[in-house]
C-alpha cells in the first residue's frame, strides 16, 4: 500500500510538473498570449486528465488544486496586480481580488481534476476524450463566470474599438445586448478565444495518449 501511494504521489507530481512547465513556456510565446490575459497552454491541462483518469476523483482533485496553486504561483504579476490600486477602483479592493482568484485559478484549474469521470467506461479512448471535454468545458466555464463579472466593463471597447469591430457579429450584439448581457458574451467570446483551442487541443492529446500501448495496459 505504502509503495503503491509513493508511485501515485511520484507520478501525479512528475505531470503536474511538465504541465506547469508546458504553461510556462506557452506564456513566453507571443502568438499564443491575448492582449488582456488568457494563453493557449497547449496540452498543459492533459496531465491533469491523466492523474485523475489514472488514479480516481479524489486525487485527481487534489492533483489539480496543487496544479491551480502552482499557476498563482507561476503567475504572480499578474495576481499581484489585481491587488494593487489603478484605473479600475475594484481591481484594488482585496475581497474582489480574492474571488477574481478563488474563481479564475482554484476553480477554473481544480476542475480539470474531474477529468477522469468517466473512467470506468470500457473504451479508454472514449473515457480519456470525454473527460478531458468535459472537464476542460468546466475550467472555460468558470472563466467566463469571472470575466463577466469582473471584467465586464470592458465588453463595449471590445466590440466597438478592437478588431472584432470588423466582425459581422458585432454590430447586432451591441444593438441587441447590454449590461449583464453583454458582459457574459464578451466573456464567452473572449475566453474562448483561448479555451476553445485548449479545449480541442487537450481531446486530441488524450485521444494520442490513449493510444499508448503502457495505458491499454492499465
Amino acid at each position: 500500500m505504502k509503495k503503491e501511494r509513493t508511485l501515485k504521489l511520484v507520478t501525479s507530481a512528475m505531470l503536474i510538473a511538465v504541465g506547469t512547465a508546458i504553461s510556462v513556456i506557452c506564456e513566453l510565446i507571443p502568438f499564443l498570449n491575448l492582449p488582456f490575459g488568457g494563453t493557449i497552454t497547449v496540452f498543459s491541462l492533459l496531465p491533469l486528465v491523466i492523474i485523475s483518469w489514472m488514479f480516481g476523483l479524489g486525487w485527481g482533485l487534489g492533483s489539480a488544486f496543487v496544479y491551480a496553486v502552482l499557476q498563482i504561483a507561476v503567475g504572480f504579476k499578474t495576481v499581484s496586480a489585481l491587488f494593487t490600486p489603478g484605473d479600475d477602483s475594484y481591481m484594488g479592493s482585496f475581497w474582489i481580488a480574492m474571488c477574481i482568484i478563488l474563481i479564475d485559478y482554484i476553480l477554473a484549474f481544480t476542475s480539470v481534476g474531474l477529468g477522469g469521470m468517466f473512467r470506468k467506461m470500457n473504451s479508454k479512448t472514449a473515457s480519456l476524450v470525454l473527460g478531458s471535454l468535459v472537464s476542460v468545458t468546466l475550467c472555460y466555464v468558470f472563466h467566463v463566470i469571472s470575466g463577466a463579472i469582473f471584467y465586464g466593463a470592458w465588453a463595449e471597447w471590445f466590440f466597438t474599438d478592437t478588431v472584432v469591430k470588423d466582425w459581422a457579429i458585432s454590430k447586432s450584439i451591441m444593438e441587441n445586448l447590454s449590461g449583464a448581457g453583454l458582459a457574459a458574451v464578451y466573456s464567452l467570446v473572449y475566453n474562448g478565444c483561448y479555451m476553445i483551442p485548449e479545449i480541442i487541443l487537450t481531446a486530441v492529446g488524450a485521444a494520442a495518449v490513449s493510444a499508448l500501448p503502457q495505458v491499454n495496459k492499465r
